[in-house]
């Protein structure tokens, strides 16, 4: 692809060379540019591109992108220069990769919680519906049978477009992704088209990066806000900042609801350990999750798959055989009787969410034991909230250690008992290993009681000191098990 082709939707405000050179591919990362490369020169939140455009050229760069012109240019290579590259470069993917979201369709998810769990089980029923779909998510992305691991929740626009592209070639007719906040800000959804939206809550989160809690929900609403005509937007109408997300749409907007009028309604008839019975809008199914919020993840599905032309019979038949997302709300059972539960739950409401789910099903007959942390170089505000939701609702809570990152453990676990009063601090301990704070959890429990260990769900790693080391908090339980 020539580069006058490659560039035709942006804008340059200068081209210095000639765009009639061949491009053979696309990169943010000077390290991975070959000959023929474009480069594209990012201002990131760590470090700027632009200082590695000379870097680029040494490796064979045969066109630059960017912002800033450097102060020496080579002739042998043509400058593109643009007033923003983070909005230039999704369409220059878009173009290179050949336009793969519009060869099949894309549904985003976005939301502080659930946006793993609804994505992961679209992509699971709509296999199970007979369809080839593609995966972009958290915990995996998927071409198919073919696990592909992932660094972000989102790709950058390049890498994402090259997956799309694969899914294409792969035959693929849906893809369904999760939209961080980061990635919306980021505009590494740029040049994509979506066949639809949803949105599943607003609670605090990702404060470190956004600053304010308005500029977190206005990230979100930007999704929504370049959803094209002729798409879906499916909002949560049981969220305050459900019907504000979709208030400025061009798609058609749908709501779903477990407590009041809505497009898709469903309630729960009976709940235990196993699953749970409901009705949706009218039809009884039976579903292998817990919790009213992953009721509310259902319906998302529910919605989201009627809006994609199914027949609401099918759908449900394919729900009541699907599975909880790997790590979330992912149940262990102890030879001595009780159950210990894995989950992700790593925001104040995703844990207030968990905990509720659990006391449904126990209903007053066992006591629940906690094991939280936070993790390190992020939002420091939610870290008392965290310890104040977790002693809310549980009968014993031990504060431990997630993700440091490059934080001291301890100064981490201070924040979190810095939200303590001293009658709440009689029901909480603080143990920095967490491997050890799970293990207390045990010696505590007694049968019928739960233990729900928070934070970190599939990952299978924490990170200490910029190294991560292994560690699967459901690997650990069951070695503890395993000890008796």
């Amino acid at each position: 692809m020539t580069l006058k082709e490659l560039i035709k939707n942006i804008r340059p405000e200068s081209i210095t060379g000639d765009t009639g050179i061949e491009i053979k591919g696309v990169n943010i990362d000077s390290r991975r540019i070959v000959d023929g490369h474009l480069f594209v020169a990012m201002k990131g939140t760590q470090v700027d591109g632009h200082a590695f455009i000379a870097k680029a050229i040494s490796q064979g760069a045969a066109a630059i992108l960017c912002e800033d012109m450097p102060e020496e240019t080579s002739d042998s290579v043509t400058y593109v220069q643009v007033k923003s590259t983070e909005d230039a470069v999704g369409e220059v993917a878009t173009q290179f990769y050949g336009d793969p979201s519009r060869k099949l369709k894309l549904v985003g998810v976005t939301g502080t919680n659930g946006k793993t769990t609804i994505a992961t089980l679209l992509y699971n029923m709509f296999r199970k519906l007979g369809y080839k779909c593609g995966l972009l998510s958290t915990v995996c992305n998927y071409i198919e049978d073919e696990r592909i691991p992932t660094t972000h929740t989102t790709p950058d626009p390049i890498e994402l477009n090259q997956l799309l592209s694969r899914m294409v070639e792969a035959g693929c007719q849906y893809a369904f992704m999760e939209c961080s906040s980061h990635a919306i800000a980021q505009k590494r959804i740029g040049g994509l088209k979506f066949a639809g939206g949803i949105f599943t809550n607003l609670t605090r989160d990702h404060l470190d990066y956004h600053k304010t809690f308005e500029n977190y929900r206005n990230a979100k609403k930007a999704f929504f806000d370049g959803l094209p005509k002729g798409s879906f937007a499916i909002t949560n109408a049981d969220d305050k900042n459900g019907m504000v997300m979709v208030q400025n749409t061009k798609a058609t907007v749908k709501t779903y609801s477990t407590q009041r009028m809505a497009d898709f309604r469903a309630k729960i008839l009976e709940c235990h350990f196993g699953g749970m019975y409901l009705e949706i809008d009218g039809r009884e199914v039976g579903v292998q999750f817990i919790g009213k919020f992953n009721v509310s993840n259902l319906l998302a599905v529910y919605g989201a798959a009627l809006m994609l032309g199914e027949k609401a019979e099918d759908v449900l038949v394919a729900m009541s055989t699907l599975h909880s997302v790997s790590g979330r709300l992912d149940p262990v059972h102890s030879p001595e009787g009780y159950t210990a539960i894995v989950d992700y739950a790593h925001t104040p409401d995703a844990l207030e969410n968990v905990l509720k789910a659990i006391h449904e099903v126990l209903n007053g007959k066992g006591q629940v034991i906690t094991v939280c942390g936070a993790g390190g170089n992020r939002d420091k505000g939610k870290r008392p909230l965290m310890a104040q939701e977790a002693v809310k609702q549980s009968d014993k809570v031990i504060i431990t250690s997630d993700n440091p990152r490059f934080e001291d453990p301890q100064a981490i676990i201070n924040d979190m008992l810095a939200g303590l009063d001293a009658k709440q601090m009689k029901k909480v301990i603080s143990i920095a290993d967490r491997r050890e704070a799970i293990r207390t959890a045990c010696m505590m429990a007694k049968k019928g009681d739960v233990i729900l260990v928070a934070g970190k769900g599939h990952e299978n790693y924490q990170e200490i000191c910029g190294v991560k080391h292994h560690f699967d908090d459901k690997e650990v339980l069951k070695e503890i098990f395993a000890e008796g």
